[in-house]
């Protein structure tokens, strides 16, 4: 089965054709959020370079399915996650491509057009898909000795939803997409990706919880810290000035705040944005975080603390939209001899594994 990856648009796709791959120069990863930068990457697989309507240019990159999922783990976790995490990984990254694939092609809006090239992007959108750079023999043993393994829910390949930190307790569906109970994407108490139950295995000789963050985060993602906790203050100003570029709307002076609607970790899915022009209902999770932030905030699990009107304190949990897989948790679960079998049943409840999928 084969996979096609858009990879970048852009006026002019710079690359580099070489015998058996190509170099893509100034991809751009992690598009709108706190980590966004620009590198150049290697691929395997075919490179189709297509015109759009309104003259840029899109690298679709078409690749084996399993190797796709390759440099799929180890580009969103390190390839030095423990082993049963990336077997984890390989079947849900999988599983979603699979779907994918079967379902109706990625679509970009382009000069009023809407163009449907390509199955999945190559970012956090999608999955996350850096080429070789990221690969290694330890993420081809995960892919491999999981081959065709997919997860299923009756008679259904999984919808695998995962995201990096949960800060505790994991997500329903509902709160992030669609206004459906999808019953194996329910909420769940996860101590493993807090800081503090893996400092109290340290006592006792286990492994610090720094070592796991150095060792299963890829060098970016090591640069964002306290994302279990944290705390993010703003003035009255910067926030409205903030509000005012990322919605478009002009809300006057922001004076408050109201979480309306929260799901079953405690992410605010309906927030009330009150002006002194404006008052506005905003929902879901992602556009409450793109919104109150220059980026994106690590979550919408927050409360709010406002100061007379001077500055707006939000104190909060988790990096990600927290429904499915924890992964900084999962790596934890591996660390302390979990296996993937357990791992994907903690977090996709009533799950099967089946090898059906060709």
């Amino acid at each position: 089965m084969e996979i096609k990856v858009g990879i970048l648009t852009a006026p002019h796709i710079e690359y580099e054709q070489r015998e058996n791959t190509f170099v893509l120069k100034n991809v751009r990863i992690g598009i709108g959020f706190h980590w966004d930068r620009y590198e150049d990457q290697e691929f395997q697989g075919t490179l189709e370079i297509k015109s759009n309507p309104d003259g840029t240019e899109t690298a679709i990159n078409t690749i084996d399915l399993e190797d796709y999922l390759c440099s799929v783990i180890s580009s969103e976790m390190s390839a030095n996650s423990p082993m049963e995490l990336l077997k984890a990984h390989a079947i849900i990254s999988r599983s979603w491509a699979i779907r994918a694939i079967a379902n109706k092609p990625h679509e970009q809006m382009v000069n009023g057009q809407m163009v449907n090239d390509f199955h999945v992007c190559a970012d956090d959108h999608c999955q996350r898909y850096e080429g070789l750079r990221r690969m290694s023999e330890r993420a081809v043993e995960a892919v491999r000795a999981t081959a065709g393994q997919v997860l299923m829910y009756g008679d259904e390949i999984c919808d695998c939803r995962y995201y990096k930190c949960c800060g505790g307790k994991t997500e329903v569906w509902r709160t992030c997409w669609e206004d459906i109970d999808v019953p194996y994407i329910r909420s769940v108490e996860c101590p493993y990706c807090n800081p503090k139950h893996i400092k109290a295995l340290s006592a006792h000789g286990e492994r610090s919880f720094d070592f796991l963050l150095s060792t299963c985060l890829n060098n970016y993602d090591q640069e964002t810290t306290d994302f279990h906790d944290w705390t993010v203050t703003y003035t009255a100003d910067e926030l409205s000035e903030i509000i005012r570029t990322k919605s478009g709307i002009d809300f006057g002076q922001i004076t408050d705040l109201i979480p309306l609607q929260r799901g079953a970790s405690g992410r605010i899915y309906l927030l009330k944005i009150v002006g002194t022009k404006r008052t506005e209902i905003i929902g879901k999770e992602l556009k409450i975080r793109l919104w109150l932030s220059k980026t994106c905030l690590y979550s919408s699990w927050f409360d709010v603390c406002q100061s007379e009107g001077r500055s707006f304190t939000l104190t909060g949990h988790g990096w990600g939209h927290g429904a499915g897989l924890c992964q900084i948790g999962a790596a934890q679960m591996a660390a302390e001899g979990h296996t993937y079998e357990e791992i994907l049943q903690f977090y996709y409840h009533g799950t099967r594994l089946s090898a059906a999928a060709q």
